[in-house]
């Protein structure tokens, strides 16, 4: 039996996808699976040594993983016009010139997206979990939110400067965000990639399909969102472009890492390529 390595972030939406496989609903075609738990920083600089067989990434991250990983072609998380919100205290600042942000990572798509909606943004980079907590208390003026501060941060006082999927679509005449994938190491061979691949659209699809007692199971990784907004926030990152890029979600990946070439945010062309 092949051990297979699942990498994905301890967060709502990644649980309610892997929900099929990691309650065993998904039959595993006889692989053995192993599901790691990691934050998407660490996944990213885990991938960049191809550490893991599946892994999710920050498409910022993907841009440095070509030769070694292949994007399946269903896992995404794409926000809609909506995404990685930037964020003040109410009597804070309300724009981000000369305000340093705290980022979750400078591999996530999340800060590669705030570097191209202001190049000249000061950053520091701090856990994700504690970014929300450090700009409440005043120990930095403004910080990049990802994963349920989106949902929450109003009821801490905080404000909105910039909704940096909003400002995308707005740019892209509205395309959705794409923020993070799922990649699987080349070096399994088409066979095999094409065996896992099945098995995660599956678990996606499984989820989709028993919704209830697949947010039931993801709420456990929700850090506090109740069920209504565990619902809502899996469904802004679970949904149609999850299970199926399509053309959409395809060209809105080339769009960002072609603009952020074009930026000098990337040190190379980046080919987007997907597993059968």
């Amino acid at each position: 039996m092949m051990k297979i390595r699942i990498a994905h972030s301890p967060d709502s939406d990644d649980a309610f996808m892997f929900y099929g496989l990691a309650s065993g609903r998904v039959a595993a075609d006889g692989f053995e699976l192993e599901h790691v738990l990691a934050d998407i920083e660490t996944l990213n600089r885990a991938a960049l040594e191809g550490l893991y067989e599946i892994t999710a990434v920050s498409f910022h991250a993907y841009a440095y993983l070509t030769d070694r990983y292949l994007l399946l072609p269903h896992g995404a998380s794409m926000g809609d016009r909506y995404g990685p919100i930037v964020v003040a205290r109410n009597d804070g600042p309300s724009s981000l010139e000369g305000v340093r942000v705290a980022v979750p990572g400078e591999l996530t798509t999340a800060f590669l997206a705030l570097r191209l909606f202001d190049p000249a943004v000061q950053h520091v980079v701090l856990p994700f979990d504690r970014i929300q907590e450090q700009v409440r208390a005043g120990q930095i003026p403004a910080g990049l939110l990802i994963h349920e501060g989106q949902l929450t941060y109003a009821d801490e006082g905080l404000k909105k400067i910039v909704d940096l999927g909003e400002w995308w679509a707005d740019r892209t005449g509205g395309l959705p965000l794409p923020l993070g994938g799922n990649i699987i190491r080349r070096d399994l061979g088409p066979a095999t990639i094409a065996r896992l691949s099945s098995l995660l659209h599956d678990s996606i699809a499984y989820g989709l399909d028993h919704r209830r007692e697949a947010v039931e199971y993801a709420m456990q990784f929700g850090r506090g969102l109740d069920r209504g907004r565990t619902d809502a926030f899996v469904g802004m990152y679970v949904n149609n472009l999850t299970l199926d890029y399509g053309e959409r979600g395809r060209e809105a990946v080339r769009r960002l890492l072609g603009d952020a070439r074009t930026a000098g945010l990337l040190t190379r062309p980046v080919t987007v390529e997907f597993a059968a």
